[in-house]
């Protein structure tokens, strides 16, 4: 299987990051095995906060070897970035499963709930004119600090909740799966991200959980998450 991690700032990570993606890489290897997978994708870095641009490769983990590090995410890009990409990164990558973070920065900045909905549905079409069969795991959105003081922000992330599992009942296919995972158990904005928004390192656990514990208990792959769901 070909995993392509698709997110937001989030999902890519800043220098000194561990990045979730790391502790999704930990799990597939611990239940995979190496040869069980490959991690792929067009992009590699880290977003520099300095630079204000994706230039950095310093990741927090020095084992987290190079051929594991692809993905498709960049900081402050969206559902409404991703959706005219996604096609030619599916076909270049040959990727089998999207795991997919994104929603947070459209509502924030670029589109309301409804538009937002309407680029998921976008993005899934068109991912899958490059692969049939591809399958999808989809994240809610997780409301930021910004939600404990912006009411009308806060009820747009609910309503694209909403949304967003309506348009998973709506093109979930044998031929090509469509999962929305859980909320991540337990996160905690405070305790689980470093600035109300980022995951730390207890916060990078308990998304890559909600990611593997999705496949594990829809479709057999690899394994119930056991990382540290604990900051390291």
């Amino acid at each position: 299987m070909r995993f392509l991690f698709v997110g937001d700032s989030m999902t890519i990570g800043c220098s000194g990051d561990f990045t979730w993606r790391y502790r999704m890489w930990q799990h597939l290897e611990a239940t995979l095995g190496a040869g069980g997978y490959a991690i792929t994708g067009p992009r590699d870095e880290l977003y520099d906060t300095e630079a204000g641009a994706p230039l950095s490769h310093a990741y927090g983990a020095p084992d987290f070897p190079a051929e594991a590090r692809w993905h498709l995410a960049g900081w402050g890009e969206g559902w409404l970035h991703m959706a005219p990409v996604i096609a030619g990164a599916v076909e270049e990558a040959r990727a089998d499963v999207l795991l997919v973070s994104l929603g947070l920065i459209d509502l924030g900045f670029y589109t309301d709930s409804e538009q937002t909905a309407v680029n998921v549905r976008q993005f899934i079409t068109q991912a899958r004119t490059a692969n049939p069969h591809v399958r999808f795991v989809l994240l809610p959105v997780i409301p930021n600090v910004r939600a404990e003081s912006d009411a009308p922000f806060a009820a747009e992330c609910d309503r694209f909740n909403t949304l967003l599992a309506k348009a998973v009942a709506d093109l979930d296919t044998p031929a090509s799966p469509v999962l929305l995972a859980s909320h991540p158990a337990g996160y905690d904005i405070h305790t689980d991200t470093y600035d109300g928004t980022h995951p730390g390192p207890s916060g990078e656990h308990r998304l890559a959980g909600a990611f593997a514990d999705a496949m594990h208990q829809a479709w057999g792959v690899g394994g119930p998450y056991a990382g540290a769901l604990a900051a390291a």
